[in-house]
């Protein structure tokens, strides 16, 4: 054991348990605006159907909401134990903005959520309404909040460095406004929406390729493929702009995504390829000459930078960075590829009935979530070594823990989410397998209310709004 690196080590940790984490947030902040989409146009329109779906995906957003809680706790232990240094230094300005998160997000989305759950026939459906749109609007600024601190140390301004060597805030508006947020917030905000529109796609298609007729499945099929049909070619551009932005403040993260260790004018864009970061070479490379230079300098023979500007000890891992960079862009345009085939199907009148159409959009179902943790590696590994991108070493972060100690407690987080985890996602899996149906149970409490009290009284059975005795006890 004494031969393993604890940094490292601490590294897996976090990349382990941040990767359980991400996945969950992501579902549930398209979720919840899918949820109050769904609400908006049953009041709007009356149609019983969008109150169906409201129902069905409102039980699966619960408990993908309580694990994104759960999962996100640990985020804090991790600061607290490996991390201690990088708590200490960075503090100043990383505490502030996640006591933020608390205050204007998370008490926001909890505070709504109960009356959201099971409080559509206890309050008026105006207020139930606002509501669903306050747990939406919290999980929106939740990402905010994570996404500005996460940009902060990508991107780090407004701040001096105290006597004890903390990193102390000097312009709040720079902190929170960084170079790089507004563009990590649209890409991360777009990647939300359309994992969730991958994950309700497969699921309406899973449905009707048993039952073509089920209206549940088919608006719910029908959403999702406008969405992406219209957000997939936005969140391309989105990309791109945010490529550009990273290229101004973070190159080498730029030369590793694109497999470039020598600088030159006119760079090729490089499609595939082995990066050898020992060799300093990207290997068996196919190539398009120029294009790199097009693309990112918007010039034939604009000048790119190589990963040899920079001594080695600085350099990210180009293998990992240039290849979650590739599976997270092929994703992208397989989205879009899937957007367009609907399209094609709505043309010709066949949407419902196109089985090729409904098998691929089952397969793609979980790839958001893949997409989403590629993206979500490109960015961290990208940033190496630094945790506070060229101020703050990674190496300088981490507790001095050992590596024992941060093994055991890595090994403990693998039992456990195993465990836990595996058995809320398979839950979640039960919950979609099952169709939708008219009458889709408001809440559990639905069918009863029991009341309260030191004598137990007998059930209440709900009749339309009002509960009432059973017959024989009348």
């Amino acid at each position: 054991m004494d031969s393993f690196d604890p940094v490292l080590l601490a590294r897996w940790q976090f990349a382990f348990t941040v990767s359980f984490h991400i996945v969950f947030p992501s579902f549930s902040i398209g979720l919840a605006s899918y949820l109050a989409v769904l609400e908006g146009l049953w009041l709007a329109t009356g149609r019983t159907t969008y109150l169906t779906l409201f129902n069905y995906w409102k039980k699966i957003f619960a408990v993908a909401f309580g694990m994104g809680v759960v999962s996100g706790l640990v985020m804090a232990y991790q600061f607290g134990t490996n991390w201690s240094v990088f708590s200490d230094k960075a503090g100043p300005i990383i505490g502030p903005l996640m006591g933020y998160e608390v205050l204007t997000a998370f008490f926001l989305e909890a505070g709504f959520l109960g009356v959201m759950l099971f409080g559509l026939n206890k309050v008026g459906r105006s207020l139930h309404y606002i509501a669903t749109l306050m747990v939406a609007i919290g999980t929106f600024i939740s990402a905010f909040w994570i996404l500005s601190a996460n940009s902060w140390m990508q991107t780090p301004v407004g701040y001096t460095i105290n006597a004890v060597g903390q990193f102390a805030p000097t312009d709040w508006w720079a902190i929170v406004f960084n170079p790089s947020f507004p563009y990590r917030l649209v890409h991360m905000v777009i990647a939300a929406y359309l994992t969730t529109a991958l994950v309700v796609g497969g699921v309406g298609a899973w449905h009707l390729l048993r039952d073509r007729l089920n209206d549940g499945s088919r608006v719910m099929f029908s959403m999702a493929m406008w969405m992406l049909a219209i957000v997939a070619p936005i969140q391309i551009l989105a990309g791109d702009l945010h490529g550009l932005n990273t290229l101004e403040h973070q190159p080498a993260k730029i030369a590793a995504m694109e497999g470039h260790f020598e600088t030159r004018a006119g760079a090729p864009l490089i499609l595939f390829g082995w990066p050898d970061m020992e060799a300093e070479k990207t290997l068996y490379e196919i190539a398009i000459p120029k294009l790199g230079s097009l693309i990112l300098k918007h010039e034939w023979d604009g000048v790119v930078k190589g990963l040899k500007d920079w001594p080695k000890e600085d350099r990210p891992n180009a293998t990992i960075v240039f290849w979650s960079f590739r599976i997270m862009v092929g994703l992208g345009f397989l989205m879009l590829g899937l957007g367009l085939w609907s399209l094609w199907g709505r043309y010709r009148k066949r949407l419902y009935e196109m089985k090729g159409l409904h098998v691929a959009s089952v397969l793609m179902g979980p790839l958001g979530f893949v997409a989403v943790l590629a993206g979500w590696v490109t960015t961290e590994v990208g940033r190496q070594p630094y945790t506070v991108y060229g101020v703050l070493r990674t190496a300088d972060s981490a507790a001095p823990i050992a590596a024992q100690a941060v093994a055991a407690s890595l090994i403990a987080f693998v039992v456990v989410y195993f465990f836990v985890f595996g058995a809320g996602v398979f839950y979640l899996l039960r919950l979609m397998s099952k169709p939708p149906h008219e009458n889709e149970p408001d809440s559990p409490s639905d069918a009863h209310l029991r009341a309260a009290g030191i004598v137990p009284a007998p059930a209440l059975e709900t009749v339309g709004e009002l509960a009432t005795y059973p017959e024989d006890r009348r």
